[in-house]
């Protein structure tokens, strides 16, 4: 006999989730930037790539959890948040002890990096090196620009590659993040008017036994 419909709703679309792409880009970009710049034989290596790696594949787990448990979808996708911030805490002390710049919220080249939405690695290793030229940056993805203007009218260009591509991966993590932070507020509403697997098993329950024909 197959499932009431409606008992096990639809889950597992993680792929379209933005937090999951912006987080998968981060993985990838936190595993290229650990290996080029992080001594592979350190903990700060493994603690910073594992860190990145659990930011994304909590949203999976959870994501594919939701269909029998909402709780511990919420649950997961908050590891990932908390993933993110530990991420983002190794990316802030990265920049400090090496006495490198930690970019301003209202830096342009943060918003050269939003506007080129990324969506690999590559397209982030070309960022890095448009901002390191001194380029606003070519077209990025569905047409996106940059600011319009050379960015030696606004920022130095004396930026390490090391220090760019730690500031372009807070903008990520921000940018994560702050996905997971709706997302989060999202489920919690859903499962506290909604509530999940159980609630939603007894309703299914209650109504074949109002309904006689359920009983056939």
């Amino acid at each position: 006999m197959s499932e009431p419909e409606g008992l096990i709703p639809k889950h597992g679309g993680y792929r379209r989730l933005k937090s999951f792409q912006v987080a998968e880009l981060l993985f990838d970009v936190t595993v290229r930037f650990c290996d080029r710049y992080i001594d592979k034989k350190s903990r700060t290596h493994d603690q910073m790539v594992q860190a990145a790696r659990s930011g994304s594949r909590n949203i999976v787990e959870g994501s594919q959890a939701s269909g029998t448990s909402k709780k511990t979808e919420l649950k997961l996708t908050g590891v990932a948040r908390a993933s993110l911030e530990e991420l983002r805490r190794d990316y802030l002390a990265f920049l400090r002890q090496r006495k490198l710049s930690i970019w301003d919220q209202d830096d342009p080249r943060r918003s050269m990096l939003i506007a080129r939405r990324c969506a690999t690695a590559d397209e982030f290793a070309a960022w890095t090196r448009d901002v390191h030229d001194g380029r606003c940056g070519r077209r990025g993805r569905g047409g996106q620009g940059g600011a319009g203007r050379s960015m030696k009218s606004t920022t130095s260009t004396s930026s390490t590659y090391p220090e760019i591509s730690a500031n372009g991966a807070l903008v990520l993590i921000a940018v994560a993040a702050g996905l997971l932070d709706r997302q989060l507020a999202s489920l919690a509403r859903a499962f506290e008017n909604e509530g999940g697997f159980t609630e939603r098993l007894y309703c299914i329950r209650s109504q074949r036994r109002s309904d006689p024909r359920g009983l056939h």
